[in-house]
């Protein structure tokens, strides 16, 4: 089998020589060829960040030579890291990938979104991300939801149906036996795609690893001026800074997520490379999200209760 080749994964089950990571592979390029088949305006949202990262070179897979029939769509918070924000535009220009980004400053500015008391823009990412659906008319839109996330991910299908104004609701959600995916919509709604439903963070670093995946370089070690607030690392910048009280310091870390900055924290490593990466991994027992996502700690349902209104 080369590398543009792919079989069912349930075929890759019964006995095709494949290991744990050709199947999840096989599997995710299936996906995006099942998409290409129903869809006529898919999109995949970009952030640069890993999990963005990894489904955009499986896409370059899935239909290699040809450039993939996508659109890279980003919600800017504002508050994004500048050092991903420059890897995700190099990317797109690399491969030659049309690049919308929604800006939650733009809501701000003209009142349609208010700033929140604690600087925390990701929760405000929902309306400008299903208004860049509804506008762009995207009838299906990849996501890197995993299943070892969050909880509210295992409610979730493959092919996840949305009503017209993005809203998830668990009790429309179709079954997927046999590897058989459902887009059928109305008009007006889409479907979001999460072909990395069956791969742990442990499985986007091995592929990565494996492949030699280029990645923004807040994955790895690195200097960084950080404070401590809620458990976690963070990092000044535009969004605000250490408050009274709270030390700034000077530490070796690493980011196992990549989102807002005033959310978003750091962990103590020495892991430079994907394998070092990877035998960190093996040996914690916190979640990616869990130990680095303050807005994940809102509450037991937050996750969901942002799915319910259109988040991913």
């Amino acid at each position: 089998m080369t590398s543009t080749d792919t079989i069912s994964p349930t075929t890759a089950a019964a006995g095709g020589g494949l290991d744990q990571l050709d199947e999840l592979e096989s599997e995710a390029i299936y996906i995006f060829r099942e998409v290409a088949g129903q869809f006529e305006r898919p999109a995949l949202l970009f952030s640069g960040g890993k999990d963005s990262v990894l489904m955009l070179h499986l896409a370059l897979r899935a239909f290699a030579p040809a450039r993939p029939p996508l659109t890279l769509l980003h919600v800017d918070t504002g508050h994004n890291f500048p050092e991903v924000l420059t890897f995700r535009d190099e990317i797109a220009a690399r491969y030659g990938l049309r690049l919308e980004v929604a800006s939650v400053q733009d809501y701000l500015d003209d009142g349609r979104l208010t700033e929140r008391p604690d600087g925390t823009r990701n929760p405000l990412q929902t309306q400008p991300l299903v208004d860049a659906i509804a506008e762009h008319r995207f009838d299906a839109v990849f996501g890197g939801g995993r299943r070892d996330e969050e909880k509210a991910r295992a409610k979730e299908r493959v092919f996840s149906l949305r009503d017209a104004f993005g809203g998830w609701d668990p009790r429309r959600q179709r079954p997927e036996l046999w590897d058989l995916y459902n887009g059928r919509h109305a008009p007006g709604e889409h479907v979001r795609v999460f072909p990395l439903s069956n791969w742990t963070e442990l499985d986007v670093w091995r592929w990565i690893a494996r492949e030699g995946v280029e990645l923004p370089s807040l994955y790895y070690a690195h200097e960084r001026e950080l404070f401590a607030r809620d458990g976690m690392w963070l990092a000044p910048g535009e969004w605000g800074g250490a408050r009274e009280g709270e030390e700034v310091a000077r530490r070796t870390v690493r980011y196992r997520t990549v989102g807002d900055m005033s959310c978003t924290g750091a962990v103590d490593s020495t892991a430079r490379t994907p394998d070092e990466v990877i035998i960190e991994l093996a040996a914690t027992r916190l979640t990616e999200r869990g130990a680095t996502r303050a807005d994940d700690r809102l509450s037991e349902a937050a996750m969901e209760d942002r799915k319910k209104e259109g988040y991913f």
